[in-house]
């Protein structure tokens, strides 16, 4: 049966799928399902051949849509899926491999269906989709008795957290993932955010409300345990010669078109490749159908349950009682999300994840901080901010953002500079030896500064970026020679721009006198280049105030650089901040000034912390201290719809959208 079947192409020529979109109605009780259903396909996990198998199945789906209100073909293969799932724990238990086979088989092609209705139809005619029941002639199509859509819902949830993870469900499990994914995937073709709907309102209040916890907690320990896809051996379907509907496409192609994934995969070439592409898949899927459920909005007068529990849940080493129990809330190993958190920065997802932990679940944001091996998680977070050429600007917000909250943390700013890492291998500017954690986490930030005022000029990362400095500034402890240099050389830059800006102004207002025509708004970025000099002041003045004891090497760079200050010691924005630079500089330079002349750098290195000590703390004005925090801003779902959809379309595992008719975001952000 259809065992000639041997490209994707052909699949609309298939006589079993002929059958199934046809206008015959096909009774559940008909041998013809169970045939339907044990094809050998290896399901693709790349874009490339998803994009294939969506262009063979559009046409398919497109006869279904016309032909299901007569035939109710949908529903019964809706139907002979669930059938199959109510076995499945016991199947697994019982390693009964063709039963969870079937049902992997009947789910794909359901989702697969699902994606073309849900781009070719509202949700409303969706519903309908699923409510067409096989009838007799002069009979009514549709059936009040069952919501089979609710029920498809409700079922798939039941399945992630009920089946356990093993090879031969892995499979499985990651369609019932995928399938939920696409279920939502409606936001995809819709400009406003989403904010009700059907399958939302089934989600957020049906019968799936009671599965929130467990489901999150699933979702949380798949993309925690990493686990790679099973490899075909593992797999006990080999092709026979009168293989089900699909084995022509599996054989004809086994050269490399497709990559093993599902069960009944056959080995070849590509499969390696493509588990080295993608090695987690269920991983992936699974960390974004999490960022989906956590950035659902929330009803107008319930919120969001999956956010709840991602808000709340606590370590399970926490064993003191909460006076309120909260709802939705779960324990989970901190200390295995933690580690997974840290292996997997380099992924948008996995940095949205830990930005979302950080700033909305207290619990793990104090477990986080009182790790002694933070250097594990923030390295991470500093390598994407130094290749912040080749990442896109949302990833490097969240890693900001990341830095920012933790600096909101006194023990943190303090720690950072205690932990000294040796030959940092992808800071490439310079060999950096031995270097603590905070003199490279002011190294990174500073070149971010640096990267944005030539290439980007972004205010809102430039404020991000001085926040974090201005959090740490008063903790500086034994700052790297280089650090301290960048931190003056930064201020150089901004000098020298200030003065590019005025003289630009200058200029333009001698030479347009009595010309009408408008003037570039050069006030405007004198302006801001004044706020971030004035930022810069304070973040030396800080470390100054506080710490000028513990940081010799920027008393060095300052007196080396003091010229730079000069112009800024009148200026009305800075007068106030500039005097205790005035009394640190002036105190030093009189104490090299009495060393003698021809100075060695040692020497002067010596004068500097023996006049250090010396200096008294109330000759420096005292400020308030910098403290900046990290606030969401007002409907933050405009920004983190867009961008959760965005990584799902271009990172979702085996899931080809075509870009034509997305209109959440514009194609070329992310």
């Amino acid at each position: 049966m259809g065992a000639n079947t041997s490209h994707v192409s052909d699949l609309s020529e298939n006589p079993s799928l002929k059958a199934l979109v046809g206008t015959e109605s096909i009774s559940e009780n008909d041998p013809f399902w169970n045939q339907l259903i044990s094809f050998t396909f290896i399901s693709p996990t790349n874009s490339a051949d998803s994009k294939l198998l969506e262009e063979a199945v559009i046409p398919l789906a497109k006869i279904l849509i016309e032909n299901n209100p007569r035939s109710g073909n949908f529903g019964a293969l809706v139907r002979i899926f669930l059938g199959r799932t109510k076995e499945l724990k016991i199947s697994t238990e019982c390693q009964d491999q063709l039963f969870i086979w079937q049902a992997h088989n009947a789910l794909f092609m359901i989702r697969c269906l699902l994606k073309v209705f849900i781009r070719e139809m509202s949700e409303e005619e969706l519903h309908l989709q699923f409510s067409y029941q096989e009838r007799a002639p002069g009979s009514c199509g549709e059936t009040g008795h069952e919501d089979l859509l609710e029920e498809l819902l409700s079922n798939l949830i039941h399945l992630i957290v009920e089946v356990p993870l093993l090879d031969i469900t892995y499979s499985i499990l990651f369609e019932a993932v995928t399938t939920l994914l696409v279920f939502f995937s409606y936001q995809l073709f819709h400009k406003d955010i989403l904010r009700d709907g059907l399958i939302y309102q089934h989600i957020m209040k049906g019968r799936c409300l009671s599965l929130t916890s467990r489901l999150v907690k699933t979702l949380l320990y798949n993309f925690i345990r990493q686990e790679k896809c099973p490899p075909p051996a593992t797999h006990i379907f080999e092709p026979k010669a009168e293989g089900g509907l699909l084995y022509g496409l599996a054989s004809g192609v086994a050269s490399g078109l497709w990559s093993v994934f599902t069960l009944g995969g056959a080995g070849g070439s590509k499969a390696g490749m493509d588990q080295e592409h993608n090695p987690l898949p269920l991983s992936n899927q699974s960390l974004l159908l999490l960022l989906v459920l956590a950035n659902l909005t929330d009803g107008p007068d319930w919120p969001n349950p999956y956010r709840q529990a991602i808000t709340c849940f606590r370590n399970t080493q926490d064993t003191s009682s909460l006076p309120v129990e909260q709802p939705h809330t779960f324990q989970i190993n901190f200390n295995s999300l933690y580690t997974a958190l840290c292996e997997q920065q380099r992924s948008d997802q996995a940095t949205l994840l830990l930005y979302t932990l950080l700033h909305q679940n207290t619990n793990m944001r104090t477990y986080m901080l009182s790790r002694t091996d933070m250097d594990n998680l923030v390295l991470p977070i500093l390598e994407i901010l130094y290749h912040v050429e080749e990442r896109n600007s949302h990833h490097v917000y969240m890693a900001l953002i990341i830095l920012l909250i933790l600096t909101e943390d006194d023990a943190f700013n303090r720690s950072i500079h205690e932990v000294v890492l040796k030959n940092i291998s992808w800071y490439t500017e310079r060999s950096l030896t031995e270097i603590s954690l905070g003199s490279l986490l002011i190294l990174v930030v500073i070149r971010t500064i640096q990267f944005n005022m030539t290439r980007t000029r972004d205010k809102y990362l430039h404020t991000n970026c001085l926040a974090a400095l201005a959090n740490m500034s008063a903790q500086f402890r034994c700052l790297h020679q280089y650090a301290a240099q960048r931190i003056i050389s930064l201020f150089a830059l901004l000098s020298k721009k200030h003065n590019k800006v005025l003289e630009q102004a200058t200029q333009s207002l001698r030479g347009r006198q009595g010309d009408n025509t408008a003037l570039p708004d050069y006030a405007q970025d004198l302006n801001v280049i004044e706020e971030v000099i004035r930022m810069m002041l304070e973040i030396i003045n800080s470390c100054l105030c506080n710490s000028l004891h513990h940081n010799p090497n920027l008393v060095y760079a300052l007196l080396y650089k003091r010229e730079l200050f000069e112009q800024f010691r009148t200026h009305p924005s800075f007068q106030d901040i500039m005097q205790n630079l005035d009394t640190v500089i002036g105190f030093f330079s009189q104490r090299l000034e009495q060393a003698g002349s021809d100075l060695s750098v040692e020497r002067v290195q010596e004068v500097i912390m023996k006049g250090a000590q010396a200096l008294p703390t109330d000759r420096l004005k005292k400020f308030p201290e910098l403290k900046f925090k990290y606030v969401e801003e007002d409907q933050p779902e405009d920004f983190f719809i867009p961008y959760v959809w965005s990584l799902v379309f271009n990172s979702g595992v085996g899931l080809h959208w075509s870009p034509h008719g997305i209109e959440l975001f514009s194609m070329d952000s992310g």
